[in-house]
């Protein structure tokens, strides 16, 4: 897995900002972090030319004050570090700006929070799931800093292995003891009963080789020593993705680490309609979406959307 070596943090000035603060602190400790980037994009105000002409600097001096107020914020969070910390203020539109600087700065991974009851939208997580050019961790609203289980959903394929690999990396940094819990979501297919077999019973076959494709799957991936548990879950509902939030749910997991898809053949980047859905139903569990990087192609594009 690519190294973080830089982050960019989404910080609005709200109560979030220290979560999503103590999130950044935990995570950049756990990778080759050298430059951390805090980025507070102010919405546009609706100042009419002749106040701004009657106020000159009001603007600026509303800037400033803000990035006061973050630098303080990433002091007392963050405490003292070698990383080299950078506190950028700027007025205009939240998504397209990070986007932008996402881009420009070369960033390895956003961090962005997830409000469901302070003031503000969730809008802005989903906007950069869907277009941001590296990976992507959501810190919702009242989650609780812990590194104890993370849980990885996995269909076997290059994406799934890059987000183990995420995960292991994670694992082996930090102090305490981790559980990986690789989940596969399966189902029976639409037919079986011309088989002969019985639902339940082709359900047994169904795992068996889901069972058997873990086992291809994890070979090649160095596991660091750590102790993977894998376990597999039957869609009968044709919804995987209420399935692998049920199992995040029951297992306590400190974190879900899921694998992003890469792009269309436009210039419309996307993250996988099963993602992208856990994005919005998941608002309590931190989340990585992990996207390797060089999926950037027709980023200007992309943006101009927003």
């Amino acid at each position: 897995m690519y190294p973080l070596h830089k982050v960019l943090v989404a910080l609005d000035g709200s109560e979030l900002d220290s979560t999503i603060l103590k999130f950044a602190s935990f995570i950049t400790r756990a990778s080759d972090t050298h430059t951390i980037y805090f980025v507070n994009v102010i919405r546009h105000w609706n100042i009419p030319p002749e106040v701004e002409k009657e106020f000159p600097g009001i603007i600026e001096n509303a800037l400033c004050e803000r990035k006061q107020q973050i630098e303080t914020s990433v002091a007392r969070e963050m405490g003292d570090t070698d990383i080299n910390k950078i506190c950028i203020v700027e007025n205009g539109q939240p998504a397209r700006k990070i986007l932008e600087m996402n881009e420009k700065y070369d960033i390895d991974l956003v961090i962005v929070g997830r409000k469901n009851h302070l003031k503000g939208s969730g809008v802005l997580s989903q906007r950069l799931a869907r277009r941001a050019v590296c990976s992507l961790l959501i810190v919702p609203e009242n989650s609780h800093l812990r590194s104890d289980k993370i849980l990885v959903p996995i269909d076997f394929s290059h994406y799934a292995q890059n987000a183990l690999e995420q995960a292991i990396t994670i694992a082996t940094r930090v102090e305490n003891e981790v559980e990986i819990i690789c989940q596969n979501v399966y189902n029976v297919p639409v037919g079986y009963h011309y088989t002969g077999k019985s639902y339940e019973e082709f359900s047994q076959i169904m795992k068996k080789n889901a069972e058997e494709d873990f086992k291809k799957f994890i070979k090649p991936i160095d596991l660091q020593g750590l102790k993977i548990t894998d376990c597999y879950s039957l869609d009968n509902d044709d919804d995987p993705v209420a399935d692998i939030y049920e199992k995040a749910i029951e297992v306590k997991a400190s974190l879900v680490i899921i694998g992003a898809k890469g792009r269309t053949a436009s210039t419309a980047l996307f993250i996988g309609s099963m993602a992208e859905r856990l994005i919005q139903m998941n608002d309590t569990i931190p989340m990585v979406v992990v996207r390797p990087k060089g999926k950037a192609a027709g980023w200007l594009e992309v943006i101009k959307d927003i």
